[in-house]
This record gives structure tokens, C-alpha cells and sequence, in this order.
């Protein structure tokens, strides 16, 4: 496809320009140019799809960027990019120095709102459009939420807040509540099942005007009227919403331009809450995306648009994620006390093949990871083994849950931290850099941290078998390729093991540096240490090395604030023992998105990253001064 109108955009300003009647044909090109992109980028597909028109028509119909769009999620935002000025730079998307894949206030004026995780739209919006009236200034705030999204509380929160006047000041804020029947994984709950009855909507709708035309001026009218008020709560998916305060309108199709733009006019011009519903396809356009969405959701790599996904012709390596998921369903064989839990995430944290074995013992809880974690210590408490199959970035939103619910109650509920450390293209929204630094630091919390595929499904075993809280973290994608055994042994608690044995430096490795660790210690002739614990960290081994080496170096794929070098250096001292220590891992910034490996290599955690930080701190052969106990 040529693009020739799509190239004279550069901005929305050039589309407003346009006439409503070419308005079509740039959704059309604007979807074969996104569809075009990511098959060349990888990247999130079938949500962007599917947001083509509504992009076109909020770009149209508001003054963006003084009209602020905050887009909930953010991987539904490559149409927008495209209309924003970065069309030509949708070929860098999500690659180390090009552009996002999600929304960012320092890319672009029309990214209002850095967003990544779900749910934060509405409050964000909210926040736009009170500052607007504080501020004396005559703007919109929109928020484009998915309905997946709206399973969360933080939006009904914000819902709550939004309909209400404080002060006597009311925002001018519009929700759009994209309803596509589609999350990432199958959409859950009461909530979705509420929307749901949009098919009995149309019904509605049509039998409404028609009583109108047939009634009006009868004194039957009034009756019918007041009669609506009462009963359309029972059809209508906008009772809910109206009553939070907001001026509900719809459902309408958001594929139809004719209909969304006169919409969002008449929204635009009306003070105060707003609220529309429109439904639309994930995928749209695309026939391979719209007959299946959750493989279409994301492409992980370059794919041919005509042929679609293909399996690679050499079998991948077996991922974490799948060695969790098989796991969990033997643990669940032999167990009839573990219930596994995740939110939203059942494809991502690898549970498909665990929800149809045992579907009892699934629950998937939709987007609320606080509600998730509060609902495994329930479970714990009744003498079942909850497993919470969460990634590292998503446990950030339940920490209190965590520390309230879990760990002061001592309750056994095993945490399956997927996506520790770097993740790559999605950035620092979705990077697990955090979760040592922020679990180790709670009492009661055993923090393990697995080298290998073999050792991580031992490591889960050990941790569900524990008689209280613990957190297993691995990484995304593959790792070396240890093939698991079937059989599972507890490791010993708290103990790690010393795999090769060198001089004048120890490196105490964490969970999968251990292997670049190893290879930068074969060329400098360092003791490495397989620590697989962060908590409770194996003291004795720590001082012995610390006695019997001139300096420590620790490796992790996690923040060196707080991390597990920390938890090192904690333990010298207490132990009263001055060495020389080099904490390797995660700077204290966030790391852009790009490939892993290239991430980590910049980082300086590859295994000639190590060496060479080792070599820069204490010379190719270290002399310093032995280590003594103070008394």
C-alpha cells in the first residue's frame, strides 16, 4: 500500500484538516501501516487493531494535545504514535533508542500519561480535569479504558471520586470503556458478564424509541417514563455507571465512524463525568487476529502478514514460564491441597494447560492483583496451598496485601514470580528489577532465587512445601537448557553450593547469573558460589568465602539497592568481617526497553561485563588485605 494520505499526516492538526468523508480511508490505511509495522518490529498486535478508528475519531473530534488522551494499558497506542508525528519511527518500536511501545510523557506532547500497567486511566483523567479547573483552563481529559481493565478496583475507585463535585469543582472528564470482550487472557468475572448483556442492548434500544413514537404526547408517556427509570437497570449495561455520577451513552459500534464522530462531538461540548461505551473487535480488519485474539495479542518477533504466526522450524528452548506450568499441574497431581491463582495473566504465567486439569483449582481474578493475593491468604488460612502465579512487576501493586495478609499471619502462600529482572522490549513499566530488594526486607518471607530450569522446578517444590510465605523469581524467555528432572527434592533451606572453586575472588551469584558468573570466573580463577537463596542467605557460606578470599563480588539481575548484595554485606558485618565488596547488578534508574541480552551486556552483567567490573575494581590478580573478625 502506497499510504499517500496517511503520509500527509503528521500530526493531528493535519487531520482535523481533512473532511469527515476521508476520514475512512485513513483508518484503513492506518491499520494495514500498524498491521505493516509490527510484522516487521514484533510487538502488540491485535489491541491496536482494534482502537484504529477510535484513535482517528478522538484525533479528530478533540484539540489534542491540549485535550489530554490517557490510554489505559498502553500497548492499544501504536495508532495513536502513527497520528502523532512518529509514523517513520515505528521501525525502532520497542528497540534499544527507538520509540516505546507504550505511552511516554518524555516521547511525545501526546503522550499525556506514561502508562504500562492497567486501571490507572480513569485517576489519571480525573487528576487532568480538576487541574484544569483549578487552573482556569477550557480543556477535555479522556480516558480510554479497556474492559478488561475495568476489572480492577482502582478504576471503580476512581469512578467514585470522579462523579462526585469536592469543593464545587467537577472535572469535564470522558471515559471510553472499549469494550472487546477480550483482555489479554479470557475476560473473568460478574463485571464482564454485565457487559455481556449488550446483545439484549440493541433490543433495548430499538423497542425505547419505538414506545417513544408511539406513545409520545398519551398520557401514557409519563407513565412509561417514570416505569424506564425503574426497570431499564435490569437490561441496560449504563445503570452502574450512571450511577457513579456519570452521563452514561451507548453502547455504539467503535468501527463506525459515523457514529463515533457525532458522539464524541456532542461529549466533547457537555460538561461534567461523561461516560461511553463503544464495542469493538481485537484484531480488527485482520481475519488471522480476529479468529483467534489471544494469540494475536502480541507478535513476538518479525512474522509474513499473509501467512501469519508460524511455529519456528527448530523447536525453542523450554521457557521458565513452561517449566512453571508443568510444575504446577504435577504439584497439583500430587497435592490436592494446592489452588493456583493468577491475575489475568493465565497464558503469560503458562497455567492453560493447569485451568483445564483442574478447573476447580484455577481462578483466575481478573486484573486485581491486591484482590489476589488477599484471596490466597484466605485459602491458606483454611489449610489449603495457594500458588500465586504473578510477574514481578504486577506484585508491586499488592505489597501491602502481601505484608498485611500474608507475612505478619506467617501464612504459607507461594509466590511464582515470572518475568524477574530485565523483560526487554516492554521496558522499565514491566522490568522485575524490583522484587529482592522488596520481599527480602519482610519477615516471615523466604526469597529463592533458582540458577537453572531444573533447579527452578526444585525451587518451587522447596518453597510450596515451606510452612509459610515464599517468593520464587525467575526470569522471562529460556534459560540455559538444564532439562528438569521429574522427580522433585527439596533443596536445603537456606544453604547454597560452591561450583568452582578459584582464588583471591569469591562471586556470589543469584538465580541465572550464576552462569555468566561461572564462565568470567573460568578466565580469572574465582570461587563461584550458587547462593539460591536471598532469605534466608546462607551466612556460613558467605563467611567462610569472606575468610578464605581477598574480596566478594555478588551478581544479580535485580536493583543493587536493598538486593541480595545487600542482604551480603549485611551479613559481614554482622558477622564483624571487613572484605572488600563489589555488588553487581541493576543501576538505580530504569532501564530503557530494547533486546535482553543487549540490556544486560550494557549493564555490565554479561559474563565480560563481570569480568571486566572485577578486573576494574581489584586488578587481574586482587591483593588486598585478609579478612579479620572484629572483636
Amino acid at each position: 500500500m502506497e499510504y499517500t494520505l496517511l503520509k500527509s499526516i503528521d500530526s493531528p492538526a493535519d487531520l482535523r484538516r481533512l473532511p469527515r468523508t476521508e476520514l475512512r480511508r485513513v483508518a484503513d490505511e492506518l491499520r494495514a501501516y500498524v498491521l505493516e509495522s509490527v510484522s516487521r518490529t514484533g510487538g502488540h498486535l491485535g489491541s491496536n487493531l482494534g482502537t484504529v478508528e477510535l484513535t482517528v475519531a478522538l484525533h479528530y473530534v478533540f484539540n489534542t494535545p491540549e485535550d489530554r488522551l490517557v490510554w489505559d494499558v498502553g500497548h492499544q497506542t501504536y495508532p495513536h504514535k502513527v497520528l502523532t508525528g512518529r509514523r517513520d519511527r515505528m521501525d525502532s518500536l520497542r528497540q534499544i533508542g527507538g520509540i516505546s511501545g507504550f505511552p511516554r510523557r518524555d516521547e511525545s506532547v501526546y503522550d499525556t500519561f506514561g502508562t504500562g500497567h492497567s486501571s490507572t486511566s480513569i485517576s489519571a483523567a480525573h487528576g487532568m480535569a480538576i487541574a484544569a479547573k483549578l487552573k482556569g483552563e477550557d480543556r477535555k481529559a479522556v480516558a480510554i479504558i479497556g474492559d478488561g481493565s475495568m476489572t480492577a478496583g482502582m478504576a471503580f475507585e476512581a469512578l467514585n471520586n470522579a462523579g462526585i463535585a469536592h469543593g464545587g469543582l467537577l472535572g469535564d472528564v470522558l471515559v471510553i470503556l472499549n469494550d472487546n470482550d477480550m483482555s489479554i487472557s479470557p475476560p473473568v468475572g460478574a463485571l464482564n458478564k454485565y457487559l455481556a448483556r449488550l446483545m439484549s442492548g440493541s433490543f433495548y434500544a430499538a423497542a425505547r424509541e419505538g414506545a417513544k413514537s408511539v406513545l409520545k404526547n398519551t398520557p401514557l408517556y409519563e407513565f412509561a417514563r417514570k416505569f424506564e427509570e425503574h426497570t431499564k437497570g435490569m437490561v441496560v449495561p449504563g445503570t452502574i455507571f450512571e450511577e457513579f455520577g456519570f452521563n452514561y451513552v451507548g453502547p455504539i459500534d467503535g468501527h463506525d465512524l459515523d457514529s463515533l464522530i457525532p458522539t464524541l462531538e456532542n461529549l466533547r461540548d457537555k460538561k461534567g463525568p461523561q461516560f461511553l461505551h463503544i464495542v469493538t473487535k481485537k484484531g480488527a480488519g485482520y481475519k488471522l487476529a480476529e479468529a483467534d485474539p489471544v494469540k494475536y495479542h502480541a507478535a513476538s518477533g518479525k512474522f509474513d502478514p499473509a501467512v501469519g504466526f508460524v511455529k519456528p522450524a527448530t523447536p525453542p528452548k523450554t521457557t521458565f514460564t513452561q517449566v512453571f506450568g508443568e510444575w504446577l499441574c504435577d504439584m497439583a497431581e500430587a497435592d490436592a491441597r494446592l489452588v493456583g491463582i493468577t491475575p489475568a495473566m493465565r497464558e503469560g504465567s503458562g497455567m492453560v494447560d493447569f485451568h483445564k486439569r483442574f478447573p476447580q483449582r484455577y481462578h483466575d481474578v481478573g486484573i486485581a492483583e491486591q484482590h489476589s493475593v488477599t484471596f490466597a491468604a484466605g485459602l491458606a488460612c483454611e489449610g489449603l496451598k495457594p500458588v500465586v502465579a504473578i510477574y514481578s512487576t504486577f506484585l508491586q501493586r499488592a505489597y501491602d496485601q502481601m505484608v498485611h495478609d500474608v507475612a505478619i499471619q506467617n501464612l504459607p502462600v507461594l509466590f511464582a514470580l515470572d518475568r524477574a529482572g530485565l523483560v526487554g522490549a516492554d521496558g522499565a513499566t514491566h522490568a522485575g528489577n524490583y522484587d529482592i530488594a522488596f520481599t527480602r526486607c519482610i519477615p516471615n518471607m523466604a526469597v529463592l532465587t533458582p540458577s537453572d530450569e531444573d533447579e527452578c522446578r526444585q525451587a518451587l517444590y522447596t518453597g510450596f512445601m515451606h510452612d509459610g510465605p515464599a517468593t520464587v523469581r525467575y526470569p522471562r524467555g529460556a534459560g540455559v537448557g538444564v532439562v528438569p528432572a521429574k522427580a522433585m527434592a527439596a533443596l536445603p533451606w537456606g544453604k547454597g553450593e560452591v561450583r568452582r572453586r578459584g582464588q583471591r575472588v569469591a562471586i556470589l551469584a543469584f538465580g541465572t547469573l550464576l552462569h555468566p558468573a561461572l564462565e568470567a570466573a573460568e578466565r580469572l580463577d574465582a570461587t563461584v558460589a550458587n547462593m539460591r537463596f536471598v532469605k534466608p542467605l546462607d551466612t556460613e557460606l558467605v563467611v567462610e568465602l569472606a575468610r578464605s578470599h581477598d574480596a566478594i563480588v555478588t551478581a544479580e539481575d535485580g536493583c543493587i539497592m536493598g538486593g541480595a548484595g545487600s542482604a551480603v554485606t549485611e551479613a559481614l558485618n554482622a558477622a564483624g568481617l571487613t572484605v572488600p565488596v563489589l555488588q553487581l547488578g541493576l543501576p538505580d534508574e530504569f532501564i530503557e526497553h530494547g533486546d535482553p541480552v543487549k540490556l544486560m551486556s550494557l549493564c555490565g552483567l554479561d559474563a565480560a561485563g563481570i569480568e571486566a567490573s572485577i578486573v576494574k575494581r581489584f586488578g587481574a590478580r586482587p591483593v588486598v588485605v585478609r579478612s579479620t573478625a572484629v572483636r
